[in-house]
């Protein structure tokens, strides 16, 4: 029997790489919206209004939900906060 290995937590948990890389990007806007919140000082409430989505949104992405969230939410929760999201392009390593 072969032994498969996955390169990164997220390719054990889905088929494609493709979904991986999904998985990875929505984590890491999820980290970075949660520490802008906690970094705000203020309640999930008043962050909630700030980011224009309910409370309950907000403590779902606050508590790490992922399968509630898709790249488009995510952007568009972060334009409609005026915030710029600013990319970088990589070739994959062999």
């Amino acid at each position: 029997m072969a032994h498969e290995h996955a390169t990164s937590v997220w390719e054990a948990l889905v088929d494609s790489p493709e979904e991986a890389e999904n998985l990875r990007l929505r984590s890491e806007l999820m980290m970075i919206i949660s520490d802008m919140v906690e970094d705000w000082g203020i309640s999930q409430k008043d962050a909630a209004k700030r980011l224009h989505v309910t409370a309950p949104r907000l403590s779902d992405l606050m508590n790490g939900k992922i399968d509630k969230f898709s790249l488009d939410a995510l952007v568009n929760l972060l334009a409609g906060a005026h915030f710029k999201i600013e990319m970088t392009v990589k070739q994959q390593a062999a």
